[in-house]
């Protein structure tokens, strides 16, 4: 079949009049084409209109969206100023009556974030606009049918294999909805490894970054480096990025959308960061709360994928059953909120309904509940500061209920310890951590690990390049523990490629690490 002319299958940067990449000024200091305080904007993207031709536009300033209070030490997030005052975030030249409707970039649009972060945006087309989509490409029909759905103008495929696929979807798709009458026009498609990095830098009012892994650690520096707000389910990205990326955001940039780490922002707006004493992080404890370490080693995948609470990936929840993902989500929250490690607990709450706590020196606690729905922090990510009415459905305060909450049981589930481990070391350490398991995790899922094999090998790789890689040393060559080269984006592949290889052969040997 050939290609039609409005398909184009070469990687390009490529967005449109009005959307990614450039927004006409909105009021008198130059919003969305110049810096606020009056410095031209210094970053430009190529923006290419049908037909391809070429001009050159700035990226509007980075964190225009959000107008943040300086100084709080709030990496991540923080409270806005102009709220109150009922002027547009970042510029006080003009008021506003209704939110401004946001175009949205997803990655990872084909699993379970990004179908729900779709679901949002159909419930408030007034507010969220699709302007692009970017996905492995295992699953092409369903992401032809997205792109369609919401009339997305460009679509990033990572597996460039699989463009083919992607493409033949949409010739399906199209004619199902009427594209042989004219009525359906097909997205402009980038393929290849690169793409979704490319997306991601394009510019939009906000990218949500949903995709699986380490893999979307290129694309979330795209989107800070392009000045995008950054909602980030792909918490990866961040523990192995580290400072790469924390330097990157600028205040308020980077809106968290875990549950938990959503839940800690609400509870930390406007509070001065002298009078928080802890944050306290719930997990629902898995499938297997309350089981003994000898009472885990005989647990099979289809036990560990069957969580009580919550709906996501084969990966995500085999973490939540190992408790890595409540580890991760401990550096995460350090990184995020630049609260130390020592005053970051986690605690384990079987109804997922207290998605976090935050406690201050006064000895009162601000918690935030809600029923366990991933729609309420993607909406809220997608929308900050500002709520989504209707997100998600609220807690039913009429009928009688009870909240548990117990220690975590740190030898059944050693995963948190880890954690903290890695995270406290720094560097690449966290990026070993995460490879590692994610190697572990898909052995264990396809028969050749067992369950408790997951947290064995996992820290006999981390405790490997700890041990061999002291924090601040150099690296004298290529073929030494990544956790000892400095932080740069080579440094954190290179550790990810050694803490792979080497949870590799622990897998494959089928021997217990030592």
């Amino acid at each position: 079949m050939s290609t039609p002319p409005d398909v184009a299958l070469s990687v390009v940067r490529v967005s449109y009049s009005g959307r990614l990449g450039y927004r006409p000024p909105d009021c008198a200091c130059g919003w969305g084409a110049l810096r606020h305080g009056g410095r031209p904007a210094r970053r430009h993207v190529y923006v290419a209109q049908r037909p391809l031709t070429w001009r050159r536009a700035p990226v509007k300033e980075r964190s225009a969206t959000f107008s943040w209070r300086r100084g709080t030490g709030l990496r991540g997030v923080g409270a806005r100023d102009d709220v109150a005052a009922g002027t547009r975030p970042g510029c006080h030249n003009r008021l506003v009556t209704a939110p401004v409707r946001r175009d949205v970039v997803i990655l990872g649009s084909t699993g379970s974030v990004g179908t729900q972060a779709l679901d949002v945006v159909a419930a408030n087309r007034d507010r969220f606009a699709v302007v692009g989509l970017a996905s492995g490409g295992r699953r092409p029909e369903l992401l032809a049918a997205q792109a369609l759905e919401h009339g997305v103008e460009v679509l990033a495929v990572a597996r460039a294999s699989a463009a083919q696929d992607v493409q033949l979807a949409l010739y399906a798709e199209a004619t199902r909805r009427g594209w042989s009458q004219g009525n359906a026009r097909l997205p402009r498609l980038l393929a290849g490894p690169d793409a979704p990095t490319e997306l991601a830098g394009l510019g939009c009012d906000v990218v949500l970054n949903a995709m699986d892994g380490a893999a979307g650690l290129s694309p979330t520096l795209a989107a800070l480096q392009a000045g995008t707000p950054l909602a980030l389910a792909n918490k990866e990205s961040l523990i192995i990025g580290g400072e790469l990326v924390t330097a990157a955001a600028a205040p308020g940039q980077l809106v968290p959308v875990d549950s938990e780490h959503s839940a800690l922002a609400q509870a930390l707006r406007g509070e001065d960061p002298a009078d928080i004493a802890r944050l306290v992080v719930t997990a629902s404890g898995g499938p297997f709360r309350g089981r003994t370490r000898a009472e885990l080693a005989d647990v099979t995948p289809e036990q560990a994928l069957a969580h009580p609470t919550w709906a996501m990936g084969p990966v995500i929840t085999v973490n939540s059953a190992t408790l890595m993902n409540k580890g991760l989500e401990v550096i995460e929250a350090h990184l995020l909120f630049g609260i130390d490690f020592g005053r970051i607990e986690v605690v384990v709450h079987p109804q997922s309904v207290v998605h976090s706590m935050v406690e201050f020196v006064d000895g009162s606690t601000i918690a935030q509940a809600s029923p366990p729905d991933m729609r309420l922090p993607i909406a809220l990510g997608l929308g900050w500061p500002q709520r989504v009415p209707g997100a998600a459905p609220p807690c039913d305060w009429t009928a009688a209920t009870a909240w548990d909450f117990a220690p975590l049981d740190d030898e059944a589930f050693p995963a948190v310890r880890l954690a903290r481990l890695a995270g406290a070391r720094g560097g690449t350490a966290p990026a070993v951590l995460n490879a590692a398991n994610e190697v572990c995790v898909e052995a264990f899922l396809t028969g050749r690990l067992g369950f408790l094999a997951i947290g064995d090998i996992v820290g006999a790789v981390l405790a490997e390049a700890l041990a061999e890689a002291p924090a601040a040393d150099p690296v004298p060559s290529s073929g030494e523990p990544a956790a000892r080269q400095p932080l740069t984006v080579d440094a954190v592949l290179a550790a990810d490629r050694w803490a792979r290889e080497r949870a590799g052969a622990l897998v494959e040997s089928g021997r217990e690490p030592s």
